[in-house]
């Protein structure tokens, strides 16, 4: 996965010795909020377990991802 594939770090900081960078990645951040929002209105995802929401909240972030690389 390349960085404009979402690999950036959402709260980046500095880098460790090696050069990897810690915490969430940017696709992890939109699937997280694509989660939340479906937490909170959950009308048509009232059936799906929670192993197919999070699924779905990560097709959610790959989608984002491809629009906001169009910029």
């Amino acid at each position: 996965m390349s960085i404009k594939d979402g690999e950036l770090p959402a709260y980046p900081f500095a880098s460790d010795i090696c050069g990897h960078h810690g915490g969430m990645t940017l696709r992890d951040y939109f699937a997280a909020m694509a989660m939340q929002a479906a937490a909170t209105n959950s009308v048509g995802a009232a059936s799906l377990t929670f192993a197919e929401r999070a699924n779905w909240a990560y097709i959610q972030a790959d989608a984002m991802l491809v629009e906001r690389n169009k910029q």
